[in-house]
């Protein structure tokens, strides 16, 4: 059906809008922590696939990060499989890292996969073993106790951090036509598979590719101050002094503390988005207007 004059406006001022953001952004590489409700949502999936692939057309390279906790949980408690955490982060048992890796480098890997190839694109998947991509070390947790004297070391299994990145993986990928699809699985120097938190893979790797821009999915509008008001175009001094004053706290300390990382090691610009919203990612790159929080280290 063809557009009637108002449609077509809108569309050619859309476009328009795009242009600058279209020409300084060719040829850069942007990280996306993909979850929340976007992995949920059929519209939302099929949508965000759309994204990347649109991303790459343009001369845009996108690289996917992504997590699958409720996945998980999901396929742990059908295998009767009871979950613990501490600090917020799962107690990996080698039983439940067979669940992990099965369940994110298999079942939700390859569903990305493939919606990005349904929707004309040539997405890859891969965990961190996959060319030694993702080098990790077991993550020590200590939990703090007014009735010790020291700090209580918990151990939590086969939980990682990021020791190293195999930088040249990524490149060969990104000089092609694909499109790198990751799951947070890394492997330690003892051959051992350890899960590591999604946000904090996608961080490193747009640290060592110096990427333009790390972009986190949530479930929220963004970042927020006390009144509920979403802040956008932050310096990291502006985001320090919210986490001095209590305005950033609880759960999104570790997202918030991500993405001024990746911003203090050279990524040019991070972004919080509202995963909910269908397209996010191209509004967040390509609008005014945007649809969340954007941190840089620019003074204004």
């Amino acid at each position: 059906m063809p557009l009637n004059g108002q449609d077509a406006m809108n569309t050619v001022n859309v476009l328009s809008q795009a242009l600058p953001y279209l020409q300084r952004f060719v040829g850069k590489t942007v990280v996306v922590k993909y979850g929340g409700n976007a992995m949920i949502d059929e519209d939302l999936k099929n949508s965000f696939a759309r994204d990347m692939v649109m991303l790459k057309l343009v001369g845009i390279n996108p690289i996917v990060v992504h997590g699958g906790g409720p996945q998980i949980g999901e396929l742990l408690e059908k295998l009767n499989i009871e979950s613990h955490f501490v600090n917020g982060m799962r107690v990996t048992t080698e039983e439940t890292m067979d669940v992990v890796e099965m369940v994110l480098g298999g079942l939700v890997n390859k569903e990305i996969v493939t919606l990005i190839n349904q929707n004309g694109g040539n997405a890859i998947g891969l965990t961190g073993k996959d060319g030694q991509l993702l080098r990790a070390r077991k993550l020590h947790v200590t939990k703090r106790s007014p009735d010790l004297e020291k700090d209580e070391i918990i151990d939590i299994g086969h939980v990682g951090e990021v020791a190293s990145i195999n930088v040249k993986v990524l490149n060969m990928l990104t000089n092609s036509d694909f499109i790198p699809v990751i799951a947070p699985i890394g492997v330690g120097e003892d051959g051992h598979s350890y899960n590591i938190n999604a946000d904090l893979v996608a961080g490193k790797v747009a640290e060592v590719l110096r990427a333009e821009k790390l972009i986190l999915l949530t479930n929220i509008a963004g970042l927020m101050d006390k009144e509920g008001k979403v802040l956008t175009g932050l310096t990291t001094q502006q985001v320090d002094g919210l986490i001095e004053d209590g305005t950033i706290y609880g759960g999104m300390l570790p997202k918030i503390r991500c993405a001024l990382d990746a911003v203090h090691a050279g990524v040019t610009s991070s972004h919080i988005i509202d995963g909910r919203v269908a397209h996010s990612t191209l509004l967040e790159l390509f609008t005014d207007e945007g649809v969340g929080t954007l941190i840089t280290n620019r003074k204004n």
